[in-house]
């Protein structure tokens, strides 16, 4: 079969290459999947970087989430049947004809998901949703986050007002205020414009904002930090830009406020199996209303790696980049 593998850590444009590798066979309790549709995540590419928390062993095939196909059966699985839709968000490996992944891990779809939508429904949103319920806000509370136009920040602005949970999303550049209204999320601040802190209270009518999320670094985290109300909490999601986070040290000592991180697969790992159901039920609820919507930028084959991995991080890029076999 056919897959995306790297021999060593480097820019995926230039060390991701197509290569033939055996067919897995699913060992007990696995199921091997025939992979119809991987989004790229940022993560998969800091991962074939060499940059992310986790670091595979050499040779190794990229992705982590797929929807597929269900192909084989490994001893002991019964709740899953060959010819089924499924979607896995932590498999790593998934960018192959063919991956195997643990039966419990793989998530059966409900009818009427399309296949664009299906195959990144589960990192991106699992992951906003349980980032959302880890600040534990309450109705009429505000939340601010910068990459208010990336894909959990687009998320988490259409999953908090569903839980009548305030959000003012800071974006770096004007054009992303006119490109999220598009989609129909406000309440977005430009931080390249003069003033702009001065917006932020005018949208929350002075309300304290309790959290803040950063998934930028450097002088944003100190964006964020500078418009949270005392006692408040920033939470660091990601490092786009920097992976130094630039804050006041006065915002953070006379706030009293605290700063932690949040790892979604950590969470997703050591979450217990009711409160992951009832999170994955929150999202296919969410997308069921319309709440909550899934865009697919463009499409490559595995042939087009190079060009794909370049296009994930197009600026102004409004949905995902997917691969397909």
């Amino acid at each position: 079969m056919r897959a995306l593998v790297h021999d060593e850590f480097g820019d995926p444009a230039e060390v991701l290459t197509v290569r033939e590798v055996p067919v897995p066979e699913p060992g007990p309790g696995q199921v091997r999947v025939r992979l119809v549709l991987s989004p790229i995540h940022n993560h998969d590419l800091w991962t074939v970087r060499g940059t992310y928390g986790y670091k595979p062993t050499l040779p190794a095939v990229g992705g982590t989430e797929a929807l597929g196909v269900v192909d084989a059966l490994g001893e002991g699985v019964e709740h899953l049947s060959i010819g089924q839709r499924v979607v896995t968000g932590g498999t790593p490996g998934v960018w192959s004809e063919f991956f195997v992944a643990s039966a419990a891990g793989l998530i059966p779809l409900p009818d009427g998901v399309p296949d664009e939508v299906a195959a990144q429904v589960v990192a991106m949103p699992f992951s906003a949703v349980s980032l959302l319920d880890s600040l534990g806000l309450e109705p009429r509370d505000w939340l601010v986050q910068n990459a208010a136009n990336g894909a959990v920040g687009r998320l988490l602005a259409q999953l908090a007002p569903a839980r009548g949970i305030n959000v003012v999303g800071l974006v770096r550049r004007g054009a992303g205020v006119d490109e999220l209204a598009g989609q129909g999320i406000g309440n977005v601040v430009a931080t390249d414009e003069e003033g702009w802190r001065d917006r932020v209270a005018e949208i929350t009518g002075g309300a304290p904002i309790i959290a803040g999320v950063d998934a930028v670094g450097g002088t944003a985290s100190g964006d964020v930090m500078s418009v949270i109300a005392e006692n408040g909490t920033l939470v660091v999601f990601g490092a786009m830009a920097s992976p130094i986070m630039q804050i006041p040290s006065g915002d953070v000592i006379f706030k009293q406020a605290a700063v932690k991180g949040f790892w979604g697969s950590r969470v997703s790992a050591t979450m217990a199996p009711d409160e992951r159901a009832r999170l994955m039920g929150e999202v296919f609820t969410r997308l069921r209303e319309g709440v909550i919507t899934l865009p697919v930028e463009a499409t490559y084959s595995f042939d087009e790696i190079a060009a794909a991995s370049r296009a994930n991080f197009d600026a102004g890029r409004i949905g995902k980049v997917v691969l397909r076999p």
